[in-house]
């Protein structure tokens, strides 16, 4: 168990030392070099990640995590509330825009409204991870396009709570809901009312804790003068603040990310962003060769006319409606 894990850890690295060099040498983002160092080392290519695959993005999504966080503290609270109208604005119109334009053409390929439904959800969302780690790299975090791009990635991750609470609704069939050991959040059997009252609490107890908590403890480890506790520290917060979401049925990301700004007047700011870069990267890396590992090339090989055609379609469809919003 011990050399396999091990042997696992080193073909992980040495893909990644290997691929995302000769990305950026080409030219290209380091998350495409991250995603081919996947593929490489997956079950499709070289073989030396099998099915295990997946389980590692289960574990390499904190980066995700990290990251907002990471600019959850970059942004300050007064700054956030003044981005609450293109959050909703441009956020609301790209995701209604996309799911009604998309809802439309699969319901004319003939779905029923239900599967169609569902797969306008889907094509409606982009990867978080991939577009603001894009974003970073190319400097233009700080641009109207990067501040744009943040807003309405960040409506998606707020109603795609929504969204998935609505998929039991939309089943055709009974669904085994017993705990296998990766259970959904306590609050599930509750009415929801109670449900929305949890969520409520949560929100304002990661706040509550955010400035009468957190920053008074951190004072106290900073006092230590041990740098491996404000560490420590800093994982604890994160870690603490995507539990308490993940257990309300909210996501860990947005949480972290409600967190960074509660933390981004205090005085550790800095020393919270220069702790935590680091993991963030290595993990942001390691979810990305996941990602990449458990693409499934047996499935693209059966249907490439079809899979081909649709990803075309959607890529020209959210960008003819993007260009919409922007203008």
């Amino acid at each position: 168990m011990g050399g396999n894990l091990l042997f696992g850890i080193i073909v992980f690295l040495a893909s990644a030392i290997i691929c995302v060099p000769i990305a950026k040498r080409l030219g290209l983002s380091s998350v495409l070099g991250y995603l081919i160092a996947g593929v490489l080392i997956g079950p499709y290519v070289l073989g030396f990640v099998g099915e295990e695959g997946q389980d590692i993005i289960h574990y390499a999504e904190f980066g995700v995590v990290m990251m907002l966080f990471l600019i959850g503290l970059e942004i300050e609270p007064k700054n956030f509330w003044k981005m609450r109208n293109t959050i909703l604005g441009m956020g609301g119109m790209q995701v209604a825009g996309t799911m009604l334009v998309s809802y439309i053409l699969f319901a004319l390929l003939g779905y029923s409204w239900e599967v169609s439904l569902v797969i306008s959800m889907a094509v409606a969302l982009s990867s978080t991870a991939i577009s603001l780690q894009t974003i970073k790299e190319k400097g233009q975090f700080d641009t109207a396009y990067g501040s744009s791009s943040f807003a309405i990635l960040l409506f998606q991750d707020i109603v795609v709570i929504f969204m998935i609470g609505s998929l039991p609704l939309l089943a055709t069939t009974v669904v085994n809901t017993a705990d296998d050991g990766h259970g959904g959040n306590f609050l599930e059997t509750l009415p929801v009312g109670f449900q929305t009252l949890a969520i409520i609490l949560s929100v304002v107890l990661v706040v509550f804790s955010g400035r009468y908590l957190i920053v008074p403890v951190l004072r106290l480890v900073s006092k230590s003068r041990v740098r491996e506790l404000l560490t420590a520290a800093a994982l604890l917060i994160v870690v603490g603040i995507a539990f308490l979401m993940e257990l309300v049925g909210l996501s860990p990301a947005l949480g972290a990310f409600l967190g960074g700004v509660v933390l981004a007047n205090s005085e550790f700011k800095h020393e919270l962003e220069s702790t935590l870069e680091p993991f963030k990267g290595l993990l942001l890396g390691l979810f990305f060769m996941a990602v990449g590992a458990s693409i499934n090339f047996i499935v693209i090989g059966e249907n490439p006319v079809m899979i081909g055609v649709l990803l075309a379609v959607i890529v020209l469809l959210k960008a003819i409606i993007l260009f919409i919003v922007g203008t």
